[in-house]
C-alpha cells in the first residue's frame, strides 16, 4: 500500500470493529493515528503503551465535538493527512415506527458528523494534499425493508463523497468511500439495538444471501480503507468501493 510514515490519520469510531482494524493498519504502515469514540475504555485499551496511537473522547453526533477533535489533532501533531469517517449509527426502523428523534439520531452520526468533521479538517487536508475516506454500507445503494432511514443516511454519505470529490479535486484532496457489507463486529447489538438472539438470526439470514457464503471481517474492510488512502490510490477519487462478499449484486 505504501508507507504512511510521518503522516497523521484520524479515524472516528476507532475503538472497535472496522475503525479499530483500520487504525491498526495505518499504525503498522507508519502513521500516527488518532481514534475517537464515545466510550473511554476501548479507546484507552487500544492506545495504551503505544506511541503511534492516541485518542480523543468525542461523539460524532455532536457538532461541537467536530472542531474540538480536529483542533486536538493539530495541537498534538501539527498536521492531518487522512480523515476516515467511520463512526456510524443505525436502527431497524420500520416506517410506522419512525419518529423524529430516531431519524435525527441516525442522520446526526452518519451525515451531519462526517460533514462537520470534513469541514473542520479541510484547511489541514488542503495543506497536506490529504484525503477523506467515508465508511458507507451495502445498504447505501441496496434497498432493504426496515432500514430505510439507515440506508438513506448512507446513500447521502455516498453522494456527498462524489460531490466533495468534484469540489475538492482542484485542491489536491481526494474523497472516496468504502461500502462495507455485513461484518463480524458488535454493530448489530450495540448500534442496531438487537438482542443476542435477534443478532444471530440476522447473521444467519445474511450468510444465506451473501454469494461468498459468509460475513466479512473488519480487517478485510480495513484493507480497502488503507488502499484508498494510500499513494496506491493517488488517481482514485469520487469512488465507492463495495466490500461485501457480493451481497450488493443479489
Amino acid at each position: 500500500m505504501g508507507s504512511f510514515r510521518n503522516k497523521v490519520v484520524l479515524v472516528t469510531g476507532g475503538g472497535a470493529g472496522i475503525g479499530r482494524a483500520a487504525a491498526l493498519r495505518f499504525a503498522e504502515a507508519g502513521a500516527r493515528v488518532v481514534i475517537t469514540g464515545r466510550r473511554a475504555e476501548p479507546l484507552k485499551a487500544l492506545t495504551q503503551d503505544r506511541d503511534d496511537l492516541d485518542f480523543v473522547l468525542a461523539d460524532a453526533a455532536k457538532a461541537e465535538d467536530a472542531s474540538r477533535t480536529v483542533s486536538t489533532v493539530i495541537e498534538g501533531y501539527g498536521r492531518l493527512d487522512v480523515l476516515v469517517n467511520n463512526a456510524g449509527a443505525g436502527a431497524i426502523l420500520p416506517l410506522e415506527a419512525a419518529g423524529p428523534l430516531a431519524i435525527t439520531e441516525i442522520f446526526a452520526v452518519n451525515v451531519f458528523g462526517p460533514s462537520l468533521l470534513a469541514t473542520a479538517a479541510l484547511p489541514y487536508l488542503k495543506a497536506s494534499g490529504g484525503n477523506i475516506v467515508n465508511i458507507s454500507s451495502t445498504f447505501g445503494h441496496k434497498a432493504a425493508a426496515g432500514l430505510s432511514h439507515y440506508a438513506a443516511s448512507k446513500a447521502a454519505l455516498e453522494h456527498m463523497t462524489r460531490c466533495w470529490a468534484l469540489e475538492l479535486g482542484d485542491q489536491r484532496i481526494r474523497v472516496n468511500a468504502v461500502a462495507a457489507g455485513p461484518t463480524e463486529t458488535a454493530f448489530l447489538r450495540e448500534r442496531m439495538g438487537l438482542s443476542d438472539e435477534q443478532a444471530e438470526e440476522v447473521k444467519a439470514q445474511e450468510r444465506s444471501r451473501i454469494p461468498l457464503g459468509r460475513r466479512g471481517s473488519p480487517e478485510e474492510v480495513a484493507t480497502w480503507i488503507e488502499a484508498l488512502a494510500s499513494d496506491s490510490g493517488a488517481w482514485i477519487t469520487g469512488q465507492v468501493i463495495t466490500v461485501d462478499g457480493g451481497l450488493s449484486i443479489v
